[in-house]
């Protein structure tokens, strides 16, 4: 069973930010017309993170089959993730931090990160209730984390912060 760890975002925030801006300008390089940003907890200061670092790359629709497959000639295909018409994941476990992108298409139904981000900044109850979560799963189940963190997250979308972000 893989268990999951936290860590403080202020301790590795240096290496996470200048992979962000490494991978933006690959990303930028093959999709100019892209939405590139740095998501997750990572993204977050004095957030608790697995220690990773996500990166959303919105698209239109029109651009997406083609972004596909851009990003899969250079990241591996999460295939532990949903592939749709309008998401797929990618990652590279053997950058520092690990990676891990998210494509979407801009105003899909994952079309998301980029607002939870957005609600975690601006609002500290929130935040601090997600860093609760992730203490109450430390060390624990990763499988049983990633549960209780898609619950928190359909909670989240139900708010009047996060719907102020939906057209």
């Amino acid at each position: 069973m893989e268990k999951v760890n936290f860590l403080n975002s202020e301790l590795f925030h240096e290496n996470a930010e200048k992979t962000f801006l490494i991978h933006k300008n690959k990303i930028t390089g093959l999709l100019p017309d892209a939405d590139i940003q740095h998501v997750g907890s990572s993204a977050i200061p004095n957030s608790l993170t697995k220690g990773d670092l996500d990166i959303q790359v919105r698209v239109n629709a029109e651009q997406f089959s083609n972004a596909v497959v851009l990003l899969s000639n250079l990241y591996e295909s999460n295939d532990g993730s949903v592939k749709t018409d309008t998401f797929r994941a990618f990652k590279d476990d053997t950058t520092k931090p690990p990676l891990g992108i998210q494509l979407t298409v801009i105003d899909s139904e994952f079309d998301f990160f980029w607002k939870f981000r957005e609600v975690l900044l601006a609002n500290n109850k929130y935040r601090d209730a997600y860093d609760k979560l992730k203490k109450e799963y430390e060390a624990k189940s990763m499988d049983a984390y990633r549960e209780a963190k898609d619950i928190f997250f359909q909670s989240l979308m139900e708010t009047s912060e996060f719907k102020k972000y939906d057209k």
